[in-house]
């Protein structure tokens, strides 16, 4: 006989109204959480966490306070990329055998550069049944806020540490007709700025700093201007969720003969990879596809 799982009625509250959730079906519950306002939680969110078993997250601390706000009573466990691996197949088990589970990050959507992927991936490959209640995202909230297009955008998680790794990734995705979005940390946000200002001159910016908390701020401009901001301050805090505006598109493309016409010219006075650079800048095109032209025609370069 298959057993089952016993009713769970749990309460929260909001201000100085009760509520009593319904139960839940077993399975993982992935639960989005405020960025900064806790005044952000869903409803559904709030129903879910206080009828599941167990709460993960990745600070039990953060998300203490979170639950206290809405008087929820569930047994918190810690779940983040130091301890993933070793607790991973204890809540399997649990999940396998009717659990209702609830995973939560720090901030925003769990999974968004948050852990989370490999226990979802293998709930799914264990036929576990796994629910997403969406909210908060700093990546979406950021893009609206910005003023940026937003009909077309890439998320990369967090800006390299290092200026030479920035700079390979931004010379990757410059050609990228899209608003690409990161995060990044406030000590290195104006030097990473420096590396955007270089490898994407011109390129429109917005910087999105403390989003729903008290003191948010978004700061638009290019690269230098922006930087030159930041740069008049004592000091840079909050969380960062930097965006960067596509490139400018070009009433028309170059015709070929002309595009060969001036990757000839820019070889007499530059090197292959100058010349490239400042190929692709003028007309819109990708260095990388300009380069491949040039060796193409010149392998020795």
């Amino acid at each position: 006989m298959t057993k089952e799982p016993p009713q769970r009625h749990r309460r929260y509250s909001i201000g100085a109204s009760g509520f009593e959730s319904d139960s839940l079906e077993p399975g993982l519950y992935i639960v989005a959480t405020p960025i900064g306002n806790l005044g952000d939680m869903t409803l559904r969110g709030l129903a879910t966490l206080a009828a599941a078993d167990t709460v993960l997250c990745e600070d039990t601390r953060i998300t203490a306070r979170l639950l206290e706000r809405y008087a929820i009573r569930v047994p918190l466990s810690p779940y983040h990329e130091h301890n993933a691996a070793k607790v991973r197949p204890g809540i399997l088990a649990r999940l396998k055998d009717g659990a209702c589970i609830a995973l939560v990050s720090d901030a925003g959507m769990p999974l968004v550069s948050d852990p989370g992927y490999r226990l979802v991936h293998e709930a799914i490959a264990e036929g576990i049944p796994v629910t997403a209640c969406p909210g908060p995202s700093a990546v979406l909230t950021g893009l609206a806020l910005s003023g940026l297009p937003s009909d077309r955008f890439a998320f990369f998680g967090f800006m390299p540490q290092k200026s030479g790794e920035r700079k390979r990734l931004l010379g990757e995705v410059e050609a990228m007709r899209a608003t690409l979005v990161f995060f990044d940390s406030p000590h290195r946000i104006c030097d990473t700025l420096a590396d955007v200002a270089a490898a994407l001159p011109g390129r429109q910016v917005a910087v999105a700093r403390e989003l729903t908390k008290l003191h948010e701020e978004v700061l638009r401009g290019s690269a230098q201007e922006v930087a030159a901001q930041l740069a008049q301050r004592a000091a840079v805090k909050g969380e960062i969720t930097l965006l960067l505006g596509p490139p400018e598109a070009e009433a028309q493309a170059p015709r070929e003969e002309d595009l060969a016409a001036a990757i000839a010219e820019a070889l007499k006075t530059h090197s292959a990879s100058r010349a490239a650079a400042e190929i692709a800048r003028r007309h819109g095109l990708s260095k990388k596809e300009i380069y491949d032209r040039i060796l193409a025609l010149k392998p020795d370069a």
